[in-house]
C-alpha cells in the first residue's frame, strides 16, 4: 500500500511543481476554476507548466494544454495571472479541440 501511494505523490502536478521550484526552475500552475456542461476535467484539476514548456497534469484531458501551455509561458515571463475561457462555442476552443460540449475556466499564476 505505501508504494501506491508514492506513485500517486510521483503524479500530483502540485508535488512535481514544488520539485521542479526547488531545481529552480520557474514555474506556473493551471488550474480549473470552473466548468460548464460537459466538461473534460473537473474543478481543482491542475497542469504545472516550467518555462520551457514542460508540463505534467491535465485540465481538459489534452484538448486545451497546448493553448494552455503557452499562456503559462507568458505569465511565468510576466508574472501576471491569467484567467483563460475555452469553449465550444468560442472559436479557439474548436481550433485547439474542446469540442466536448462544455466549457471551462482555467486559472493560470505563476508560482513564487
Amino acid at each position: 500500500m505505501e508504494n501506491a501511494a508514492h506513485l500517486d505523490e510521483a503524479r500530483d502536478p502540485l508535488i512535481i511543481a514544488e520539485r521542479w521550484k526547488d531545481e529552480g526552475r520557474d514555474v506556473a500552475i493551471a488550474t480549473v476554476v470552473a466548468t460548464w456542461g460537459s466538461a473534460p476535467r473537473p474543478v481543482g484539476s491542475h497542469l504545472v507548466i516550467d518555462a520551457d514548456g514542460n508540463f505534467h497534469g491535465s485540465v481538459s484531458g489534452g484538448c486545451v494544454e497546448g493553448a494552455v501551455v503557452t499562456e503559462a509561458i507568458d505569465v511565468i515571463g510576466t508574472g501576471a495571472p491569467k484567467m483563460l475561457e475555452f469553449g465550444v462555442a468560442d472559436e479557439t476552443a474548436w481550433r485547439v479541440g474542446l469540442s466536448c460540449g462544455g466549457s471551462i475556466k482555467v486559472l493560470v499564476e505563476r508560482l513564487g
